[in-house]
């Protein structure tokens, strides 16, 4: 009789033991899931951003016209892959950034766009809304350590493997951006 209930507390102990498990997988996704729509949020409220900034520029700059497409190409690049693939979102977005910051150049040479009050609320939006993407997938690479470290831990991953929980990829930072910048003091004479 005693075996029979030491038997029974062990089976409902291995079974609080796996619900609570699966539980925290399911959690530590969910919130992975989350995460990702963070900066799936912030990469549409900079693509809402970046028609007024272009027509702001627009009207200012006539001769900037590669700039401008380049800027429009990547945006539509952007609203046209599948929210599934997160690596080349980011690379598309990365990408995107960089012709940013050539449209912000471009705005050095126009002083009366870079007075205008238009274009530089457009640009602490835009400024503000390239943090937050920063942020949120800094947030996500957390959330995701914590996903991938919590399914290779044993016992977790038996629960894990038995439910077909895989590892999440990191989002990765492009090569180029680990290039370090060349700095010259040549023209400085």
């Amino acid at each position: 009789m005693i075996a029979l209930i030491i038997i029974i507390v062990v089976a409902v102990l291995i079974g609080i033991w796996y619900m609570t498990t699966y539980n925290g997988l399911v959690n530590l996704k969910t919130h992975a899931d989350e995460s990702w729509s963070q900066i799936d949020v912030q990469l549409q409220r900079r693509n809402d951003l970046i028609p007024n900034l272009l027509a702001t520029v627009k009207g200012y700059s006539k001769y900037e016209k590669k700039t401008l497409t380049a800027v429009t190409e990547l945006r539509q690049q952007l609203v046209n892959l599948p929210a599934s693939d997160h690596q080349k979102m980011m690379e598309v977005s990365d990408k995107l950034s960089g012709a940013l910051n050539s449209l912000y150049a471009v705005a050095e040479n126009y002083p009366d766009l870079k007075a205008s009050a238009e274009y530089s609320k457009l640009m602490e939006e835009l400024s503000n809304t390239e943090n937050k993407i920063a942020y949120s997938r800094q947030l996500y690479n957390s959330v995701v350590a914590n996903f991938n470290a919590k399914i290779q831990n044993f016992p977790a991953n038996i629960v894990a493997k038995n439910h077909h929980f895989t590892a999440l990829d990191y989002l990765k930072v492009p090569e180029a951006a680990k290039e370090a910048p060349k700095v010259s003091f040549d023209d400085l004479d």
